[in-house]
């Protein structure tokens, strides 16, 4: 087998596939600048006569999939696997592999500081300090940016799959209570308390979002919901701009319903004039899509595919020995 690999991905794991399966091609999408479109994806699939691709984020379109419908796999190094048409897959029996769980402590560790820096007035003190603003009166800054600790709040998770679980691990040592609504998820930790959709933003300090988009989530964080929070909690979306009524929240933050918001993702990347009105809120801390991103997401999503390849592999010589019994 001969596999493309435009994500980035380490020797490591290059030479464990290549081990495994054969030969390794790799043309990282770093180097060309930027993700491959579906034209340059399928030139390089055609020229590299590859019989199975792990890619992150290049187009890989129903175009790429019926050009190219021969695939054995195709790997997506990211949490959900939202570059690659899923129907058109489908239909050529292509199983499509990704890598959840991959940025959950990135993620987790960008929550806690951002959070942590919100409710400490980290950013604004620090702005104050370098405007040489610091007079004779030495409790000035003492008074005018005396925070909150974390330790004693109750965090919601809306949403708790790896990511929620991962930062529920971490907050609760502060100490934090938990409370989570996730209807999907059967069982979990005794220390975190199931509660209703409507229970997390009344009864949390924390309103943390862990949804995916899909039909249902579209548009469900609205202001039925966000006009139940407490005026001096926290919202944090570290998930999915769209799962968020940008007018609503908006609303909340300008008029102070709440104290303040997290925000890693926006409607628009880049943002568009929508999108500033929220970030530029003395009241929001905003980051620029970067919760995941740090250098050891990519080892982890190395070790997270290669597993999800060799189980994959198992899995298909195992029903070829059955159908040829």
């Amino acid at each position: 087998m001969r596999i493309l690999i435009t994500a980035p991905y380490n020797e490591q794991g290059r030479e464990r596939l290549s081990a495994a399966y054969g030969e390794v091609v790799y043309k990282p999408w770093k180097d060309n600048g930027r993700a491959f479109n579906e034209d340059e994806l399928v030139k390089l699939l055609q020229d590299t006569k590859a019989d199975a691709l792990i890619t992150e984020h290049d187009h890989v379109t129903a175009k790429v999939i019926n050009i190219y419908p021969n695939l054995q796999f195709i790997g997506v190094c990211r949490g959900t696997p939202s570059n690659v048409d899923l129907d058109a897959a489908k239909e050529k029996g292509i199983p499509v592999l990704h890598t959840p769980a991959r940025n959950a402590q990135a993620v987790a560790e960008m929550f806690i500081a951002n959070v942590i820096n919100l409710m400490r007035n980290t950013i604004p003190s620090t702005e104050w300090l370098t405007g040489e603003n610091w007079g004779d009166g030495a409790h000035t800054s003492y008074l005018q940016f005396k925070g909150n600790e974390l330790a004693g709040k109750t965090v919601g998770m809306v949403g708790f799959g790896a990511v929620g679980q991962r930062i529920a691990e971490m907050v609760k040592c502060f100490p934090c209570k938990i409370k989570f609504y996730d209807p999907y998820l059967k069982s979990t930790n005794a220390d975190y308390i199931r509660a209703s959709l409507e229970e997390v933003f009344s009864d949390c300090d924390i309103v943390s979002i862990h949804l995916p988009v899909n039909k249902e989530t579209i548009g469900m964080i609205d202001k039925s919901l966000i006009s139940k929070m407490k005026p001096d909690a926290i919202f944090v979306n570290t998930a999915r701009a769209i799962v968020v009524n940008h007018d609503d929240l908006l609303f909340a933050l300008v008029n102070n319903k709440i104290r303040g918001a997290v925000l890693d993702v926006f409607n628009s990347e880049p943002p568009d004039a929508s999108d500033y009105e929220l970030i530029r809120l003395p009241n929001v801390l905003a980051t620029p899509h970067t919760a995941g991103a740090t250098h050891e997401v990519e080892d982890h999503h190395v070790n997270i595919m290669n597993d999800r390849i060799m189980q994959w592999s198992v899995a298909r010589n195992g029903m070829k020995q059955k159908i040829s019994v």
